[in-house]
């Protein structure tokens, strides 16, 4: 399932796979880039799920990604 072109599964394995390597080893600057381009991505669509249950997982996720990423701030573009 997609909401505006974001996969959903994939979305939900990258950022597990992302916070679990910020834990092990910590980001290299992809992986930190990812996480923050997954957390925009979880900005965009967490208002659109129409599901509560599945929006709710979906903000969950997002505030863990957020914690993940809360240390690393993203460059200015």
């Amino acid at each position: 399932m997609d909401i505006e072109g974001v996969e959903l599964i994939l979305l939900d394995a990258d950022v597990a796979g992302l916070v679990r390597t910020e834990l092990n080893r910590g980001l290299d600057d992809n992986g930190i880039a990812i996480l923050w381009a997954c957390i925009a991505d979880l900005d965009k669509i967490v208002p659109l799920i129409n599901s509560e249950y599945c929006a709710s997982y979906f903000a969950k996720l997002r505030k863990m990604a957020k914690v993940a990423a809360g240390r690393h701030i993203p460059t200015a573009t």
